[in-house]
């Protein structure tokens, strides 16, 4: 099964920003880091060698998932994106039919949702829920701690 994931231009910029820093100003500064500690004597006893080496480790490991999410990134050009339904990069305004509340989101891939931005992932159980609604489709999304309807109320781009 392909992992594909869909992003918007910024989405992807974003993405690939990050994996410059890490890659061109961290790894570096982290190899510095290292040469310097093991500068300093007897590598077995050398608490700074040892924590510059784990965060070598956890930086590569950082930089091997970014690559691997860049991988299976594809670019969607938002214009030509149906608005009847919602789908990937889609803006939905949705009411919690239990306590009328309304929301309004943005789905966006795993990598770059946030939530204190307005943008939910599609991989999230409430962006699963939402795919494929029409505007004033009930949503009935299963979430840990039951189901969730949600009333679809607007999609635009």
């Amino acid at each position: 099964m392909s992992d594909v994931a869909y992003y918007s231009a910024e989405g992807l910029k974003k993405l690939r920003d990050e994996l410059e820093q890490l890659e061109h100003v961290e790894r570096p500064r982290v190899t510095k880091e290292i040469a310097d500690a093991r500068d300093k004597g007897d590598l077995s006893e050398n608490a700074e060698y040892h924590a510059a080496k784990e965060e070598q480790s956890l930086l590569e490991y950082k930089i091997a998932q970014l690559k691997d999410t860049l991988s299976k990134a594809r670019l969607i050009d938002e214009s030509l994106l149906d608005t009847s339904k919602v789908l990937a990069l889609s803006k939905v305004k949705i009411k919690n039919i239990e306590n009328n509340m309304e929301f309004e989101y943005t789905l966006v891939a795993d990598a770059v949702s946030d939530l204190s931005q307005g943008k939910l992932s599609v991989g999230s159980p409430i962006g699963k829920g939402l795919l494929g609604k029409e505007v004033g489709d009930i949503a009935e999304i299963q979430v840990p701690s039951g189901i969730m309807k949600f009333e679809i109320l607007s999609i635009s781009r």
